[in-house]
């Protein structure tokens, strides 16, 4: 094993993306190394339970600047909604002083960061090498690395982002080449300057996409694997009493889980549709949702009479629920999802039929790599000239996952099983997890030799 190094992480301020940090900094704290890791101060207390290596693994709190048209307060993109991630890139690249006198001050070995596409220009000046990890799919970086998206993408099956947004929300291709296309900009310029590409990926699902990446930025590519919490084992800890108390009351594998994560906020009238259209499908079902924009409650954006009809059956709850755990629950057979990078993984290890509803441009492109060209999941048909999904639609995608008599149900069911025996087999996901890391202390060690 190499000499111990020192590690710096800067991931975008939202959940999404500093728990899976959260999860390398474990691995790398497992194998005897040191951790400096950037939080914002109001979500410290959310992430401590995660930190399984508190004397290794040190918190560093950072308090965002105020830029205009960024909320008072605001903290992580859970409490901006889309339109702000502009403002909010602003305001993380404001620390960038702060950051770069504790950086100085600490002298780490190495910087990850995702997001903040300065850190490559502060490694280099600081003598620290620099690591852009990224979270979301390698099919969603390297579509944004093709020289044109006019052309299409150079692999075949992979369409340019243009192609690949067609039939969604008729916004949501002018949402990207605006705001998203900013992030993914800052991404892009990440990805060309860094010293090495780490991403949150195997080489059984996107080794030919990681081989593009690794040529369109003439940069190393280390792949992490899904990098797992230790919670990831069962045994290891229990669901919250009363959700555990209420999926037991149902039979096994007929229950509807539907999640969209922490920093997605559905319009009203959207949010319910999602709640009809699962009343709709006549199963049980748990929400576990933002409160839609505009209303500080999801109960108060319920449809009317919705809570009478679905007595007994269904649950909405804007609390933040154990999403694992729920899906490792022996009733839930179904995972109704945004096709987020985390939710993604997890939804893959389980046993559930998954059904994606992709909300943002990265997930539209996951979702057709996992639900087109794997098979794995099936996606929810939407409006050709809106955009949006109906009810209908919902009840229909679900229907098609869970009616035993199924053919497309037969398909993703057996697809999925055979991804999941690949994924789980022993020795992959730790090997990864392993591999990473000491190639991690090679690149540590080859700047200490010179």
């Amino acid at each position: 094993m190499g000499s111990k190094f020192h590690a710096f992480m800067y991931p975008l301020f939202g959940f999404g993306h500093m728990i899976p940090y959260l999860h390398l900094a474990n691995k790398i704290a497992e194998k005897g190394h040191r951790v400096t890791f950037l939080v914002p101060k109001k979500a410290q207390k959310q992430l401590e339970p995660l930190n399984l290596f508190p004397a290794s693994i040190i918190f560093y709190p950072v308090t965002l600047p105020h830029v205009d048209g960024l909320p008072v307060g605001a903290a992580t993109t859970s409490d901006i909604p889309n339109s702000s991630q502009r403002v909010f890139s602003q305001a993380m690249d404001l620390l960038r002083d702060q950051i770069e006198a504790k950086v100085r001050a600490l002298k780490p070995d190495l910087i990850f960061f995702d997001f903040v596409d300065w850190v490559p220009e502060m490694g280099k000046k600081l003598g620290v090498k620099s690591v852009s990890y990224q979270i979301v799919s390698a099919a969603c970086i390297a579509m944004f690395l093709a020289p044109s998206a006019e052309l299409g993408f150079p692999t075949p099956g992979y369409p340019s982002p243009k192609v690949a947004l067609r039939g969604y929300d008729a916004n949501l291709y002018s949402h990207f080449t605006n705001t998203r296309k900013f992030l993914f900009d800052r991404v892009t310029k990440g990805l060309k300057s860094c010293d090495v590409i780490a991403i949150r990926t195997c080489a059984e699902i996107e080794g030919k996409l990681c081989g593009f990446i690794e040529r369109e930025c003439q940069r190393k590519v280390l792949l992490s694997g899904p990098m797992f919490p230790e919670a990831q084992d069962k045994s290891s800890k229990q669901l919250e009493g009363r959700w555990n108390h209420w999926l037991n009351g149902f039979e096994p594998g007929s229950v509807v889980f539907c999640a969209f994560g922490t920093h997605f906020f559905f319009e009203k009238d959207q949010f319910q549709e999602l709640c009809l259209g699962m009343e709709l499908t006549g199963l049980p079902f748990l929400i576990a949702v933002m409160p839609p924009r505009g209303s500080s409650t999801v109960q108060e954006a319920l449809p009317e009479g919705f809570e009478e009809r679905v007595k007994g059956r269904g649950i909405v709850t804007g609390e933040w629920v154990e999403q694992p755990l729920i899906l490792s629950h022996q009733s839930v057979g179904c995972f109704v999802n945004h096709c987020g990078s985390g939710t993604l993984w997890e939804s893959l290890v389980s046993d559930c039929q998954n059904v994606f509803i992709p909300q943002l441009a990265d997930q539209v492109l996951a979702t057709r790599l996992f639900a087109e060209d794997l098979e794995v999941s099936v996606k929810v048909q939407r409006d050709e000239v809106t955009g949006w999904f109906s009810k209908e639609g919902l009840r229909d995608a679900v229907k098609s996952v869970m009616d035993k008599d199924s053919e497309i149900g037969k398909i993703v069911k057996r697809n999925h099983t055979k991804l999941k025996e690949t994924l789980l087999s022993p020795g992959l996901l730790s090997g990864y997890a392993d591999k990473f890391v000491e190639a991690l202390e090679n690149e540590v060690n080859n700047t200490k030799s010179f």
